[in-house]
């Protein structure tokens, strides 16, 4: 009887054992994601030709934090996509000395979009179709980013509504020819979406606005503690009205 009791004691001791570990590893899971306080830095268009505005000379960023540690610099509002993943716009400071400058000279320019998620921490650049950073100004409404696109010759004006986490836009819609040397600046206002119908309105400069009904599909975002939160799917169809 002694011995079953004592066999009872060791199998209870080395389940808890066994427990610590892995109640060390799901703490360790556990990211704090947060964006810092803003503050401005120079900003002009001889140190980012393509994004900034003609009369800018400031630029208000913030820190992405993760777990206190700074990943990224940001720009502009955070949009939640789910309660868990948000979009944020990112911002670089990029080398801008010449091999003959002595002193390093660095410039502030806009970038890509980032995808983050609260509770793993990852954070991934996401790959718009079409997306420039000089046209491109994204209107969000859930997982979708309504925009203008330039093609990747620099020719043609579309419009673009592009899914998180799909491989092809949900609509890519023609709007005029591109003139990179004569355009006006912004080339488009920001977009404007419609709940129900899903609807979204486009401003090209210089012209009418345009509609069009998206068929609604199901996100396709699939959010995971560990590894990339990116599933591809067919893109949904769009109709002009």
């Amino acid at each position: 009887m002694r011995i079953d009791v004592r066999i009872a004691i060791l199998a209870i001791g080395s389940v808890l054992c066994a427990a610590v570990p892995t109640a060390q590893a799901a703490a360790r899971k556990v990211h704090v994601v947060a964006l810092g306080a803003a503050k401005r830095v120079p900003y002009s268009k001889a140190g980012d030709p393509a994004g900034a505005a003609a009369a800018e000379d400031a630029l208000k960023i913030r820190a992405l934090l993760v777990d206190g540690v700074v990943k990224e610099w940001t720009n502009g509002d955070a949009h939640d996509v789910t309660d868990r993943s948000f979009v944020v716009r990112r911002v670089m400071r990029l080398n801008d000395s010449l091999p003959s400058d002595k002193v390093g000279h660095w410039v502030w320019q806009r970038g890509p979009w980032l995808l983050v998620d609260r509770v793993s921490g990852h954070v991934v650049a996401l790959k718009l179709p079409d997306y420039d950073p000089g046209v491109s100004h994204v209107s969000w409404f859930r997982d979708y980013g309504a925009y203008c696109g330039l093609t990747a010759n620099g020719k043609s004006l579309y419009a673009v509504v592009a899914q998180v986490a799909a491989r092809k836009p949900a609509l890519a819609k023609k709007l005029a020819a591109f003139d990179a040397e004569n355009h006006p600046n912004p080339v488009c206002a920001q977009a404007e979406w419609q709940r129900e119908p899903l609807r979204v309105t486009f401003h090209p400069a210089g012209r009418d606005p345009i509609s069009f009904d998206v068929a609604p599909g199901s996100a396709v975002l699939v959010e995971d503690a560990g590894d990339e939160a990116e599933t591809p799917a067919a893109a949904s169809e769009a109709k002009q009205k």
